[in-house]
């Protein structure tokens, strides 16, 4: 993930400070967002050639955007919050920083199952979070997510920490296909399974099986995209040794998580919020987060770029990530519970 700029706390205060000044004036757009692509400049620079909207960036980690939101309250001059993951979203959401919007574009555009329940949140791009072996080690690997607490695979599997937001998604979609139970006997056969403890982010799960580190591991579809795209350091060069399966393809489909978007709970632009996000939907922006990103478009109909194209087709899991999102707290129990780190 590359940084565009980093804001720290000093230069969130001053843009605290300087709301009120003409570089907030109406008819601007004021966008706090955890994504840091550079293939993200294009989506804004066109959305300000199409609009004349000029868009003032806040960027930095989500929580703390988050946290930021609710600490500023009225006067806050976010109009819209952009980050990733459905965890991140509702926790936008609960923390009482967005605001439900009517948008016949949206709806129109945005899959149901990619929206927020109150229309306080919508999903722009997609990645499916699928399995990955090397080749020369296993030659059956495991075909869905619960597969992988299967004892034959012990010492095997490689993951993420349980704190990183992709682990506590999947377990909470896992919770909602499947039930509590079988969430929990999941998590702790992953534990029992691990290589390692869990560390590093998906691009180091995927360079652990060209080490010889692990033999399965997960990670999320636009890392080795990405990889097949570009040269990504200790794994491009050794892609040929690793396979891939979309998981529960017999049954709920390969999980997917997003990024997405909402407007500011007391935006002071928020039609021109509005604008953004609807832009966001549009055929345009959609290409960009996929041949920039190597993401899924949100937009079924939006043609995919060729790095992600070269993953194949696939069934994707279409529960609603809105109910998904209910199920955190619990995912969070159930990790603290089988000693997940």
């Amino acid at each position: 993930m590359t940084r565009i700029t980093t804001i720290s706390t000093f230069a969130l205060t001053a843009v605290a400070i300087l709301s009120s000044t003409a570089a907030y004036a109406e008819g601007d757009l004021n966008l706090y967002s955890s994504r840091h692509y550079d293939t993200d400049e294009r989506l804004y620079s066109d959305f300000t050639d199409q609009t004349g909207i000029t868009i003032n960036r806040i960027e930095g980690n989500a929580d703390e955007l988050i946290a930021r939101i609710e600490a500023e309250g009225r006067n806050s001059p976010a109009d819209v919050l952009l980050t990733v993951d459905t965890s991140r979203l509702e926790r936008a959401k609960n923390a009482g920083v967005l605001q439900s919007i009517d948008s016949a574009v949206l709806e129109d555009r945005i899959p149901a199952n990619l929206q927020d329940s109150d229309n306080q949140w919508f999903g722009f791009s997609q990645r499916a979070r699928i399995i990955f072996y090397d080749k020369a080690n296993v030659t059956e690997p495991p075909m869905d997510y619960l597969s992988l607490a299967d004892p034959k695979y012990k010492g095997m599997v490689c993951h993420r920490s349980s704190s990183n937001v992709y682990g506590q998604t999947l377990l909470s979609s896992i919770i909602e296909n499947h039930g509590e139970e079988a969430a929990r006997e999941w998590a702790q056969g992953m534990v029992d399974n691990f290589a390692r403890d869990p560390e590093g982010g998906d691009t180091d799960q995927l360079r652990a099986l060209v080490s010889g580190e692990c033999d399965i591991s997960v990670s999320n579809t636009y890392y080795f995209a990405r990889a097949v795209r570009t040269d990504v350091s200790g794994l491009s060069s050794d892609l040929d040794k690793i396979g891939w399966v979309f998981p529960a393809q017999d049954a709920e489909g390969a999980h997917m998580n997003l990024s997405g978007a909402g407007v500011a709970a007391n935006a002071p632009n928020r039609d021109n919020a509005i604008k953004f996000l609807e832009y966001l939907a549009s055929d345009q922006a959609q290409q960009y987060f996929s041949a920039g990103n190597d993401e899924y478009p949100a937009v079924p109909s939006v043609e995919r770029s060729e790095s992600v194209k070269s993953l194949g087709e696939f069934k994707s899991d279409t529960v609603n990530l809105s109910d998904v999102a209910k199920n955190l707290p619990t995912a969070q129990k159930i990790f603290n519970e089988v000693g997940w780190e």
